[in-house]
């Protein structure tokens, strides 16, 4: 445990900001933590009636190159993340879900940034219009969701997020998981000292799949 005895307010930014505090040490000492707070953000692993996973495929400047993931976007001030996911899946998209489950929160760098990252599983789709904000250019991309998962496996889908996403959903759908058992947060990341975190058991299936071609969302 440690204890933080200043904070210094270094960066105010639109999308993060980044502070410097001083911490107390479990011996004692001191020590000094660069921390970047990000309000969080939501992703939706979105299937269709062909077992296709909604995909986008968006430049990414810090890799410069484009990167293939699923639909996400930020939380605004106080946003409901479910609402978030959904807001996020008919903008990027155009897609709206009769179906929307949460599967799984996750700290994709807890050593230094604040950000959680919520993942929902949304299906029974309809297609409206995308709703893209003035800045934001990327390609919708229907994967058949075989060909998505070996695509993780063979280390070619590489963002983080869209990794834990598939995996997640393959391994709960496949233990018969979904659509029921999955409605609330299985855990908070406010927990206090001591308390003990529980997941549920999920058995690997080791039967992966075959690769199949990407169909452009028409």
């Amino acid at each position: 445990m440690e204890t933080t005895m200043d904070t210094q307010r270094i960066y105010e930014g639109k999308i993060l900001n980044l502070r410097r505090d001083t911490v107390e040490l479990p011996n004692g000492n001191t020590a000094k933590r660069e921390i970047v707070e990000h309000a969080g953000g939501v992703c939706v692993v979105a299937i269709d009636r062909e077992d296709n996973l909604l995909m986008v495929s968006q430049y990414r400047h810090p890799f410069e190159r484009e990167v293939l993931e699923l639909p996400a976007g930020k939380l605004l001030p106080g946003e409901d993340p479910a609402v978030c996911g959904r807001r996020e899946l008919k903008e990027e998209t155009g897609y709206e879900a009769g179906q929307y489950e949460f599967l799984c929160e996750l700290l994709p760098t807890p050593a230094y940034d604040t950000e959680v990252i919520r993942i929902f599983f949304a299906t029974d789709l309809s297609y409206g219009e995308q709703e893209l904000d003035p800045d934001e250019f990327l390609d919708v991309i229907k994967v058949p969701f075989d060909q998505a998962l070996q695509m993780v496996l063979d280390n070619r889908i590489k963002d983080a997020k869209t990794q834990i996403g598939i995996l997640k959903y393959k391994l709960l759908r496949d233990s018969g998981q979904l659509l029921g058992n999955f409605l609330s947060h299985p855990f908070s990341i406010t927990m206090a000292p001591g308390d003990t975190l529980t997941l549920p058991h999920i058995e690997e299936d080791p039967d992966w799949v075959e690769e199949a071609s990407k169909t452009p969302v028409e």
